[in-house]
């Protein structure tokens, strides 16, 4: 098979999709790879790498999607980017379709095969191609909201791990699954006080053992959402559905009510965000303010940090993109119902349930599509 991997366009975003590692294996599997000039720059990583790894390296995005049968990427396909995709070509990137109808419809009409890495799930339901970006965020979340607490960016002023005789900074983290652990891990390691809050009880009993009292854990009705939200100096939104847009636990009303210049960040912002009102932002203009509350709400927060970013990511895709490659998509996703799981669009059809629900479209069951 010849893969294709283009250079990233979204907005400060500098992940890629193969590294040369990566790009290796695929070669020496025997199959084709071809990157766009520069794709792995932001990641420290060079053409000559690729070269040496045996891919071939063109000048444009044009030639690499002309030409690949599979398209591997990170973020997305922007919209010129799925103009260029055809009938019958392999997707395999993050897609987050469920607040996004136009990426949707330009992947149907475009006839690809659309394989999310977010919606790729293992035998005991975790979202294993989630996970690496999900353990990124999770602790960018806590660094990002530490900065924006700082008066000169907007906030309240408040230093998380406080000092000898003033109060820590409240840390509440709406959701305990890898971003909710992870934010935690560093709000914990930076002296703040915080609250985990999900309706999983098992989870909650993990946390609580995982940080051994440390934090507090919190069963996650309306009610202790809003009086963690209202008592809180920084709020990250770690709340997720795999498919599905998020549910909006952090209400405009809860927002008018917080303290000013306190911080919001909505991880969940991918997936449409858990926060009333809340929009997605860019790394070059990254927050917002409603009421005097700091809203960041960045799409791609791993890519910040993209050379961390794109090798973990890489090793949890690589096996994933093998057995495209080796199998062919029809086989490779027959032979695993768990990776069948992360078909989002095949032949204009939308087929996975979550999906199809949030952009009101007819599901079609991928199992049909591979006989």
């Amino acid at each position: 098979m010849h893969i294709g991997v283009p250079k990233e366009i979204k907005t400060h975003e500098y992940r890629v999709g193969l590294t040369a590692d990566s790009a290796h294996e695929l070669v020496v599997a025997g199959h084709k790879v071809t990157v766009q000039s520069g794709a792995g720059t932001g990641a420290g990583i060079e053409d000559v790498d690729y070269i040496k790894a045996g891919a071939e390296i063109v000048p444009d995005a044009a030639t690499v999607f002309a030409t690949a049968d599979m398209i591997v990427k990170v973020k997305e396909p922007q919209l010129p980017e799925c103009a260029m995709l055809r009938d019958g070509q392999i997707l395999f990137t993050y897609l987050h379709l469920a607040p996004d109808p136009k990426q949707a419809e330009a992947l149907i009409k475009s006839g690809c095969i659309a394989i999310a890495y977010e919606t790729v799930t293992d035998a005991m339901g975790r979202l294993p191609l989630l996970t690496p970006m999900s353990e990124v965020a999770g602790r960018m979340a806590v660094q990002a909201g530490a900065h924006y607490l700082e008066k000169i960016h907007g906030g309240r002023g408040v230093l998380l791990g406080g000092v000898p005789g003033v109060a820590n900074g409240k840390v509440a983290i709406i959701g305990g699954g890898v971003v909710g652990a992870n934010a935690a891990v560093i709000a914990v390691g930076m002296g703040a006080d915080v609250t985990i809050l999900d309706k999983s009880l098992p989870r909650l009993a993990g946390l609580d053992d995982q940080f051994g009292g440390r934090v507090k854990t919190i069963y996650a009705t309306a009610r202790a959402i809003e009086t963690a939200v209202l008592d809180a100096d920084l709020v990250i939104g770690a709340v997720l559905v795999a498919g599905a847009a998020a549910p909006k636990l952090v209400t405009r009303t809860m927002i008018s009510r917080m303290k000013k210049g306190a911080v919001i960040v909505d991880v969940a912002i991918d997936q449409g965000g858990c926060v009333e009102g809340a929009h997605p932002t860019t790394h070059s203009d990254p927050v917002f303010v409603v009421d005097g509350i700091v809203h960041y709400c960045v799409a791609n927060m791993p890519g910040a940090v993209a050379r961390t970013s794109t090798f973990a990511l890489n090793n949890a895709t690589l096996p994933y993109a093998l057995a495209l490659a080796n199998k062919g998509w029809k086989k490779a996703l027959a032979d695993d119902v768990h990776f069948r799981n992360g078909l989002n669009v095949a032949n204009g059809k939308i087929t996975h349930a979550s999906v199809a629900a949030a952009l009101g479209k007819e599901f079609v069951e991928s199992a049909a599509l591979l006989k």
